[in-house]
């Protein structure tokens, strides 16, 4: 039997509910999948953790988490603390000491889920967003200065190596050599940033050569928006920096029918450091603690650590059992425009795991 070491960091918020979860559906898989096993290992760092201690996480937690196959993380984010602090303090402070500099976003309308394009088919909007993970807008280069004074100046750099531009653009090439339509959009916004997104137009075409069965084309970030949204079914795999992918995101996430059902996979794809996987839902506050958070964010972000991990058989039962419950409108949350709590998502899908293990394991 295979065990797999998880670390959980549920973080602010709702991640303190979703988490658990989470782990949930971990418990429910290791019954149904009989070769699969999970170690878990709790850590407790985020806002409140900062409240006592001063810091986001502990100054060795890095190495608290190499040890691990995967990171299970809720969220980063309180109300009373600054949000630079808790960000960098945590998920970005484990995305970039792990290296997981690429960031995929899988976003297709689920069975059941309605959304606001009411012209689109759900074969119409399928997707993978591929982030720039760990430089670019989001470097941490910059300062300020002249606080408080008529002259304060302040600059966030963004910074863009060639080393980190390859490897993004040759990660979302593969990617999209390995889906159906081979079909690759570049988001960029070299009219206006003319020095290192035309770095990053030119090493785009530059790996474009390394894969001439992948068709694809250059769009400017304003423009993708609107094509997001008026043409879905032009655009297939996507990637975009650190900023722009961010964005353009959570618009696919909407337009998908909520950020409640949005996964992520924070990717160390050379694999000498563990990878993060994470619902993009953010913590709310304004509804930590009454049962109300979609959970099924964190199991599709669970669907995405078993596939890395190489367990395509359980991450497919997960899925089936993920699209059977969301095709049910009374086990919709509150997102999504119904009335089922966490709870009520939790115990279907495991209900619903449990069923076909005794399919296949009368």
């Amino acid at each position: 039997m295979k065990t797999y070491r998880i670390a959980l960091v549920p973080g602010d918020g709702i991640g303190k509910e979703v988490i658990p979860a989470g782990q949930r559906i971990l418990d429910a898989l290791t019954s149904a999948e009989l070769s699969l096993h999970f170690r878990f290992e709790h850590f407790d760092w985020g806002g409140d953790y900062y409240r006592r201690h001063g810091v986001m996480m502990p100054s060795e937690g890095l190495d608290a988490l190499r040890k691990h196959d995967a990171i299970l993380f809720g969220s980063a984010g309180d109300p009373n603390i600054p949000d630079h602090i808790t960000l960098w303090g945590l998920r970005l402070k484990i995305c970039q000491g792990m290296d997981q500099y690429a960031n995929i976003r899988p976003t297709r309308i689920l069975p059941g889920i309605d959304t606001p394009l009411k012209h689109c088919k759900p074969e119409d909007l399928n997707w993978m967003i591929v982030r720039e993970n760990t430089e670019g807008e989001y470097s941490g280069v910059g300062g300020r200065t002249h606080q408080g004074h008529p002259l304060e100046v302040a600059t966030d750099l963004s910074v863009m190596t060639r080393a980190g531009v390859e490897r993004i653009l040759r990660f979302a090439f593969r990617l999209a050599q390995a889906r159906p339509r081979k079909l690759l959009t570049v988001i960029t916004k070299s009219n206006a940033q003319r020095h290192a997104m035309v770095m990053w137009d030119e090493i785009a075409a530059q790996v474009a050569a390394e894969f001439p069965d992948v068709q694809w084309d250059k769009e400017l970030v304003d423009a993708a928006t609107a094509r997001m949204v008026n043409r879905p079914a032009s655009l297939d795999t996507i990637v975009a920096t650190n900023l722009h992918a961010d964005i353009l995101s959570d618009l696919a996430a909407a337009l998908a029918g909520s950020l409640g059902i949005a996964p992520t996979a924070n990717l160390n794809p050379e694999r000498v450091y563990p990878s993060m996987f994470e619902p993009i839902h953010g913590s709310a506050f304004d509804i930590m603690g009454k049962g109300l958070a979609n959970p099924i964010g964190t199991f599709w972000s669970i669907v995405l650590m078993l596939e890395h991990l190489g367990e395509t058989s359980a991450a497919h039962r997960l899925m089936l059992a993920i699209e059977h419950v969301t095709a049910n409108p009374r086990l919709h949350t509150r997102d999504l425009g119904g009335n089922a709590t966490t709870a009520d998502v939790t115990e279907a899908v495991c209900a619903q795991l449990a069923a076909k293990a005794q399919d296949i394991h009368p």
